[in-house]
C-alpha cells in the first residue's frame, strides 16, 4: 500500500473512500479506486470492530451484574441462615425458660403439698396422742 492509499476510519472514511472510488472509475485511475474500496472496506471494519467492542462491553457488565446478583443473593441466604438460626435459638431459650418456670411452680407445688401432709400428719398425731390420753385416763 503506498502513501496515497492510507485510509481515513469512520462514516466519513467510508464517504470519502466512496468518492476516491467513484474518481477513480471516472478518471480510469485503478489507483485510486483501488484506494478508495480500502478505505470503504477499513471505514466498515473499524466500525463493526466498534459495534462488536460495545457488545463485548456490554456482555462484560451483564456478567459483572450478573455476578454482583449471584454475590447479593448468596449474602442475602446466608443472613436469611443467621437470622433463622437466631430465631430457633431464641424459641430452645423462651422454651427451656418456660420449662423452668414450670418445674419451679411445681417444685413450690411440691413443698407446699408436702407442708401440709406434714401439718395433717401433725394433726393426726395430736388427735392420736389425745385419744391415748383419754384412753388411758
Amino acid at each position: 500500500m503506498s502513501e496515497r492509499e492510507e485510509t481515513a476510519g469512520g462514516p466519513l472514511g467510508r464517504l470519502v473512500g466512496r468518492a476516491k472510488e467513484l474518481a477513480g472509475s471516472a478518471l480510469e485511475r485503478e489507483d485510486l479506486q483501488r484506494e478508495g474500496k480500502l478505505q470503504q472496506v477499513q471505514a466498515e471494519a473499524e466500525t463493526e470492530a466498534a459495534e462488536l467492542g460495545s457488545e463485548a462491553e456490554q456482555r462484560e457488565r451483564e456478567a459483572e451484574l450478573k455476578e454482583e446478583k449471584a454475590e447479593v443473593e448468596a449474602e442475602r441466604g446466608e443472613i436469611e441462615l443467621e437470622a433463622a438460626e437466631i430465631a430457633a435459638e431464641e424459641r430452645t431459650e423462651r422454651q427451656l425458660a418456660e420449662e423452668r418456670r414450670q418445674a419451679v411452680g411445681e417444685a413450690v407445688e411440691g413443698k407446699q403439698e408436702a407442708a401440709e401432709l406434714e401439718r395433717e400428719a401433725r394433726r393426726a398425731e395430736k388427735t392420736a396422742n389425745s385419744i391415748e390420753r383419754e384412753e388411758d385416763g
